[in-house]
């Protein structure tokens, strides 16, 4: 008999595990609702697009509902697409150690259950995109092509990172989509510095997996990397900070965003200092922290959209 009230291996210690009735939990693991990690840094560019497109249109009016949106469609899409990477992942995930408990391949959800709870995911997604203009509803749906593809990458390719970048960093477009209903030179700055963003932060996450990853031939930037991650990191790092700065500057974005700017920057830098690449767990909880990186500077392009807007 399948024991659904087995947790997943690094996701211990949670509300799914402790409070959610045990049908449910496989498909909230699923949808990893044990872990929101993920669904704050999908967010995260959605936050700051959102911010700045405000600062830029210097209205604030159609914001509140914009972010309540974004954080339903983040939590919705996220799940979808964990569900879909768990559905083409099965028989990978079962010959590594940190994944083969995920409910698949542990034998609490079949896939043909798993894709049925991925059409549910993508109706309830698909909800929340038509509560925008259609420009931004075409915007969304397009990212759905990057999301199809990225699971396969490890299979063929060393950077699966960038093509998840590509995915998770879509947010960026959708802010200037939704409140300006077009996407300027300042939101695809910002789709580029949150592709490198990610693909620094996915990097450390990466690492927990190596040794497995190469025996079973999946290939991934860390595995690229090697003892070399520090300074790819700051590479990527650095990027992020440059491209983020010239999407500030093209919108015209004060002193705030730029202060927010320079705390998240200052952020990275300790995770590179910080960063062991030997140290699963430490590797967890830099890459966790990318969401206190990540809200340091929406909270300064909130507070130049106040400023700028009051101005």
């Amino acid at each position: 008999m399948t024991d659904f009230s087995a947790p997943v291996a690094d996701a211990t210690a949670n509300w799914v595990d402790t409070y959610a009735p045990l049908w449910a939990r496989p498909y909230l693991r699923l949808a990893r609702m044990d872990r929101p990690i993920g669904t704050w840094l999908l967010l995260m560019p959605c936050l700051w697009s959102a911010a700045l497109a405000a600062g830029v249109a210097d209205n604030l009016s159609h914001l509140p509902s914009t972010l309540i949106l974004f954080a339903i469609g983040a939590l919705v899409m996220r799940g979808a697409g964990c569900t879909w990477n768990d559905i083409t992942d099965r028989d990978l995930d079962a010959k590594v150690e940190r994944t083969r408990s995920r409910p698949i391949p542990a034998g609490q959800v079949t896939a043909k259950q798993a894709v049925v709870f991925l059409a549910l995911q993508l109706l309830v997604g698909l909800g929340v995109l038509l509560q925008f203009n259609w420009f931004a509803v075409a915007t969304g749906i397009a990212s759905l092509i990057v999301v199809v593809v990225y699971p396969f990458m490890k299979r063929i390719t060393y950077w699966p990172q960038a093509v998840l970048g590509l995915a998770f960093s879509w947010g960026a477009l959708m802010g200037f989509a939704v409140i300006l209903a077009r996407i300027d030179a300042a939101a695809l700055w910002l789709y580029a510095g949150s592709i490198a963003w990610v693909i620094g932060y996915d990097t450390i996450y990466a690492h927990q997996d190596t040794e497995d990853d190469a025996l079973i031939g999946v290939k991934s930037t860390a595995l690229l990397f090697g003892k070399n991650t520090r300074s790819w990191l700051a590479l990527f790092y650095g990027l992020a900070v440059i491209l983020i700065g010239a999407a500030l500057w093209s919108a015209g974005a004060g002193l705030p965003a730029w202060l927010g700017l320079a705390v998240f920057a200052a952020h990275l830098v300790s995770q590179i200092i910080r960063l062991r690449i030997a140290d699963s767990t430490l590797c967890l909880r830099l890459f966790r922290g990318n969401r206190d990186a990540g809200l340091l500077l929406f909270a300064g392009l909130v507070i130049d959209a106040l400023v700028r807007a009051w101005s």
